[in-house]
């Protein structure tokens, strides 16, 4: 069930720290949403992912607003989960996301956890404030052929199944902006919401993750110290280089490979390379 983005100023999102559903919290605040933002650590070998959700909610709430973040940690799950994207799975699979071994990145019933707790959120928002409350959600048409629970079809049996488990359920509904589009479609709105906001696009896009085969380098040997890096190689890195070579802006996240930090010319020289195979 779909209902219009202005009914409504309560919003509850899972934010992955991913492209995707930071741009949706961008979207949400533009349009003047009050916004919970949940994301869970369910044994991910991109955990990154979380410390970047975490940094944009600081830079964002730093800015002037106010979001209430939560991390959910699904403990003692991670070795009963058959995925590659899980720790002690196999690895990650590199190439374009609509190749058929795309599908090994798939994580059993992920979104149908995650909905459960959300829902429950987004219901007792609801009920606390008595008010309508939306669910904000950032999947997109990329990922309807390799993600059944991205696909409309599921969000509908899963709401239909959250009535029927609920008083009052009525007072939740689901919000998917991107539903239809693309990376490149996401990206636009982050333009326009980093405007609205005031806030500086490379900023926050340096504060997301997409891959799904982050890397760490040691920067300064001498103490120790290290960070995460993007991949460019794997389906979820390739489709975010992809958007942003359309937009004709540079990905502001920091890239390397087995051998170090590289600059976004060769990732971005990698994927033309790859698109230009895979549309031979």
């Amino acid at each position: 069930m779909q209902l219009k983005l202005d009914l409504q100023k309560q919003a509850v999102l899972s934010l992955s720290g991913g492209m995707d559903s930071s741009t949706v919290l961008l979207h949400l605040l533009a349009h003047d949403y009050e916004v919970t933002a949940v994301a869970f650590d369910y044994g991910q070998k991109h955990k990154v992912e979380l410390e970047r959700a975490q940094e944009l909610v600081d830079y964002i709430n730093s800015s002037g607003h106010n979001i209430n973040f939560r991390v959910i940690k699904l403990e003692g799950l991670v070795d009963l989960l058959n995925s590659n994207l899980v720790e002690g799975g196999k690895d990650v699979p590199e190439g374009h996301y609509e190749e058929e071994n795309m599908k090994e990145t798939v994580v059993p019933n992920r979104n149908k956890m995650f909905s459960s707790i959300i829902q429950a959120v987004a219901l007792s928002i609801a009920n606390e404030k008595d008010c309508k409350v939306i669910i904000a959600m950032g999947i997109h048409a990329g990922d309807h052929a390799i993600y059944p629970d991205c696909r409309q079809e599921f969000r509908d049996a899963d709401y239909n199944a959250f009535v029927e488990g609920n008083w009052d359920a009525d007072k939740v509904t689901y919000y998917t902006p991107y539903l239809d589009g693309d990376k490149y479609d996401i990206l636009l709105d982050g333009e326009s919401a980093c405007k609205i906001l005031d806030l500086d696009f490379d900023e926050v896009y340096k504060r997301t993750n997409t891959s799904y085969k982050p890397i760490k380098h040691y920067h300064r040997p001498e103490t120790n110290a290290w960070k995460w890096y993007s991949d460019y190689k794997s389906a979820s890195s390739v489709e975010r280089i992809e958007a942003f070579i359309k937009l004709g802006r540079p990905d502001p996240v920091a890239y390397a490979n087995e051998n170090g930090p590289v600059k976004y010319d060769v990732a971005k020289s990698h994927v033309e390379e790859l698109l230009t195979q895979h549309s031979a």
